[in-house]
């Protein structure tokens, strides 16, 4: 059976957009097995007579570390999927949606669940949920797929065993195996379940070949950009660009010991924020952490020259380099000057000098091969 996947994928080999990668090849497989099995499901014959909806499909989930490729080929599969119904989007900004929805049925009257969901009888909120999402999308394509909220973690089996019972197929990217998911989480043994239904509704293809080519973009154009010039802030732009790729500025909110923190300029596991979002305001250690933990590669920009009566902020910055520093997370800085001139003089300024240190090995080569 011709595959359209396969086509796109060789014409952008052609076109040298991207380069021969054997590691992609299994994922690949596993693609064009379910774009011909999705081709089979379509309705037709006595399913369109009898108006039988097709059943969900065996999905894909490609795992592996960032910047082996995965995005890219999920997106070109969702761009040849014969669905007509189908949904892309970041994992985080799905479930924000389904905790809004069930929000919305717990806090709405009759009338305002018959106009928001079709119905209105019942207290549990995930059926109706399940109808709303199948109606729009029989294929749900996921970026960056992870489970770090008990809350997602609770809810996820029931979703998910009713998207399923409703035709629903996923595709799905993640940085960690299933059997990883909510790793450490509390009351995890309730999220088991959940992993063995993923398991049996998707085929798990590891992506792992030894090229980066996030990596490639970074060292082609540099980690630090000083001073905050035009000419500097140009590239800086232009690199996030091309990190981005076709991905949109989805957002993130962390919840962090009862505070939510929001991250309006976030794409998975992207975060681009300035200086003063992070460190002039009262964020501490278990904030930076939580920062690191669930972001690969973190931009930031318009870090200042520090003075003494700028203290505050030093210390804060110090803390949340040794947050980066200890999870392996890329950073590219736009700042106004190298790192062991950004503040020399005050208190702490001696503790600082390591801080720059610090900054100096993170945008050397070996350092970024290594995170």
């Amino acid at each position: 059976m011709p595959s359209a996947l396969h086509d796109a994928y060789d014409t952008r080999l052609a076109a040298g957009d991207i380069r021969p990668d054997p590691a992609q090849a299994a994922a690949l497989r596993a693609l064009v097995r379910l774009e011909g099995d999705l081709q089979s499901a379509e309705p037709g014959g006595l399913k369109k007579l009898f108006k039988k909806a097709p059943a969900s499909q065996r999905g894909v989930y490609l795992f592996g570390p960032v910047g082996r490729g995965k995005s890219m080929l999920m997106d070109l599969f969702y761009e040849t999927a014969p669905v007509a119904l189908k949904r892309r989007t970041h994992f985080h900004v799905f479930l924000g949606e389904i905790h809004r929805l069930i929000d919305a049925w717990r806090k709405g009257d009759a009338a305002a669940r018959k106009a928001r969901f079709g119905q209105a009888k019942g207290d549990d909120p995930i059926p109706p949920i399940a109808d709303v999402v199948a109606a729009e999308a029989k294929l749900l394509c996921f970026d960056e797929f992870q489970v770090t909220d008990i809350a997602d973690a609770m809810i996820l089996g029931r979703l998910f065993e009713a998207l399923f019972a409703r035709g629903v197929t996923l595709v799905t990217t993640s940085n960690r195996l299933p059997d990883e998911l909510y790793k450490n989480g509390l009351n995890r043994q309730l999220f088991l379940p959940f992993i063995d239904l993923l398991k049996r509704h998707v085929e798990v293809v590891e992506v792992d070949g030894p090229h980066d080519y996030r990596l490639d973009r970074l060292r082609a154009a540099g980690t630090w950009f000083s001073p905050n010039d035009p000419d500097n802030q140009r590239t800086y732009d232009a690199l996030w660009q091309d990190m981005l790729g076709t991905e949109e500025e989805s957002g993130a909110t962390l919840e962090v010991l009862g505070r939510k923190i929001h991250l309006p300029h976030a794409s998975g596991g992207l975060l681009r924020a300035t200086f003063s979002s992070l460190c002039s305001v009262a964020l501490g250690p278990n904030d930076y952490l939580a920062i690191a933990a669930n972001f690969h590669t973190l931009f930031l920009e318009d870090v200042p020259k520090l003075s003494a009566n700028r203290r505050e902020e030093a210390r804060r910055l110090v803390i949340l380099v040794d947050a980066l520093y200890e999870a392996r997370t890329k950073l590219i800085v736009l700042a106004e000057a190298e790192p062991i001139q950004l503040y020399p003089a005050g208190d702490g300024a001696f503790e600082f000098e390591r801080t720059a240190s610090r900054l100096q090995e993170m945008r050397s080569a070996d350092w970024l091969a290594e995170a």
